[in-house]
């Protein structure tokens, strides 16, 4: 058996084993911005992580696996325009030690604005603001021709008017790598930790653990690059029921059901993302993604538009980088991602 069937036996029963766990998702959490897609190039490809080696640092903050040397005395700063004055984005710089291994250091961040205090009957009587930060310290190692592994520590804080919360967590990643096929994979576990101090006494909530596999090919004879994308293996069932749903057909006034066989695609296609670049120079690449849970939360059945597909360009210039995306989440808009990195 060679390589790559070695390391598709281990990461698809990796996926059975953590598909077993429970997790919990959305709305139930603390620390949720370090799920967001910070990067361009990442949300141009549909989700937060991807598994592609081509020394880019702003992918290894997700997936600390794919640190290497090629990086070392890399910066890259990530922006995102998002909803309602929301911004967020982190600054990375990488660093390579002799015999240690590389390392990255980055400040993760969400700024939510300000808001207006009121009483009961709507008198103003100030303002305050909210905003969470992650402090991330990263290591990657390579441990042969084929395989390296990776980790993030991460110290966390939310500050909420005057409830603040502080916690840690790690990530931990490995990633196989075939140079000759333009292959790689990777499985990630994102965000394993918890609260050490809490918005209200007594009240301990869960991280945002997030079991993730990846898998990217680079074409040998076009200039294209493919990924797929598992996501949330340690939850089954991503759906959700919407309570004002009575999932009555408006024309039949029948009750919508599916087949079990529909059941089932639907619950596999919401792990399912797919990404793809097609590059047609060394230095200038365009980019497509498409999510298909997002697609399904957040669409509109009068007004279905392109959400859940997102898209994004990149080029390199001498030292310089800079990649732009847009995110389709819903009809009122779509976030801007900027990235722009540097050899320093």
């Amino acid at each position: 058996m060679n390589h790559t069937l070695k390391a598709l036996f281990l990461l698809v029963s990796g996926f059975f084993v953590f598909n077993t766990s429970y997790g919990q998702l959305g709305g139930s959490q603390a620390f949720s911005f370090l799920n967001l897609p910070n990067s361009a190039r990442i949300a141009a490809l549909g989700y937060n992580f991807v598994a592609i080696d081509d020394a880019d640092l702003s992918i290894a903050l997700n997936n600390p696996s794919l640190l290497t040397s090629e990086m070392n005395n890399d910066i890259v700063l990530n922006y995102v325009d998002n909803f309602a004055d929301v911004n967020y984005g982190f600054v990375s710089y990488s660093r390579t030690l002799d015999k240690l291994g590389s390392f990255a250091a980055s400040v993760q961040y969400i700024n939510y604005g300000s808001f207006t205090y009121t009483d009961e009957t709507g008198e103003m009587s100030g303002e305050f603001t909210g905003n969470e930060f992650a402090t991330v310290l990263g290591w990657g190692r390579r441990l042969d021709s084929s395989f390296s592994i990776g980790a993030n520590l991460k110290a966390i804080s939310s500050t909420f008017e005057t409830y603040n919360s502080f916690g840690l967590a790690v990530d931990v990643a490995g990633s196989y790598h075939n140079t000759d096929k333009g292959l790689v994979l990777s499985l990630v576990g994102r965000n394993i930790g918890r609260q050490l101090t809490t918005f209200t006494p007594g009240n301990i909530e869960p991280l945002p653990l997030e079991i993730q596999m990846g898998f990217s090919k680079k074409l040998i004879h076009l200039p294209f690059r493919y990924s797929i994308l598992l996501t949330n293996l340690q939850k089954w069932d991503l759906t959700y029921t919407d309570p004002a749903d009575d999932n009555i057909d408006p024309f039949t006034g029948e009750l919508k059901t599916k087949s079990k066989a529909g059941e089932f695609a639907d619950k596999a296609m919401r792990h399912v993302v797919f990404g793809g670049e097609f590059l047609p120079t060394k230095n200038f690449s365009i980019r497509l993604g498409y999510n298909y849970q997002r697609r399904q939360e957040m669409k509109l059945e009068s007004k279905r538009s392109t959400v859940g597909f997102s898209w994004g360009f990149g080029f390199k210039i001498s030292r310089f980088n800079f990649s732009y995306a847009r995110s389709a989440y819903h009809l009122v808009g779509s976030p801007n991602f900027i990235s722009l990195g540097v050899n320093l």
